[in-house]
């Protein structure tokens, strides 16, 4: 297992850098707009999405994203796989079924990590809980056409590069907000996927900053 599995295995179980990393990729009110509320309501749904890592050829590190049909919530958008939760489902079991009917990966082929901080998504009022698991090779993927267009993986190190971040004036909802949004598809990775990945990567940057890798 990769050193970066082992240390998240035993970082995801202490405190988590949470809020002060999502807000990072929040878009930001520039004229008229509102801040985004980041605290879930009691009757917000509950949602979750597997933040799923396996290892290229050469070892490294890599995050499978998936480009949403135009026809669902949320078309045409980068996404991890992921979706609203059943009656009495735990965070992990939603997020394994809703890979397994988007993405076509089989439950017991991935290793589940941990947990990620939730975020509030306020205009669909769901909670999302991230789940992080893992798979020791690229995954055979089968495509749901119905609710993915595309699969794609990207490399975690080139998250990293300033290069790849880009802040844009967007037109949301009718005000202007800056959006911030990596720049590694046809298709910019913005909001709530980006905001969830944020925490992720500033975990990863702990990660590659400490000695935990060379022991």
């Amino acid at each position: 297992m990769p050193d970066l599995i082992t240390f998240l295995i035993d970082r995801l179980n202490k405190n988590l850098p949470g809020r002060q990393s999502q807000i990072k990729m929040a878009p930001q009110p520039v004229s008229g707009g509102n801040m985004r509320q980041m605290e879930a309501p009691e009757d917000a749904y509950q949602s979750s999405v597997l933040v799923l890592l396996f290892p290229d050829e050469k070892g490294k590190i890599k995050l499978i994203l998936t480009l949403r049909s135009n026809d669902i919530d949320h078309g045409g958008q980068i996404s991890f796989p992921g979706g609203r939760a059943e009656e009495g489902e735990t965070g992990e079991e939603t997020a394994l079924r809703e890979a397994q009917e988007e993405i076509g990966i089989r439950p017991e082929d991935i290793t589940i990590v941990g947990e990620l901080s939730d975020l509030y998504v306020n205009h669909s009022n769901n909670r999302v809980i991230p789940i992080v698991g893992y798979t020791d090779h690229r995954p055979e993927f089968h495509l749901n056409p119905l609710e993915v267009e595309e699969i794609f993986a990207v490399e975690l190190d080139s998250l990293l590069l300033k290069k790849n971040l880009t802040v844009e004036d967007w037109n949301l909802r009718s005000h202007t907000y800056k959006v911030p949004y990596w720049d590694v598809h046809r298709v910019p990775l913005w909001g709530a996927t980006a905001m969830m990945l944020s925490e992720f990567l500033d975990l990863y940057r702990e990660f590659k900053s400490s000695e935990f890798k060379a022991h």
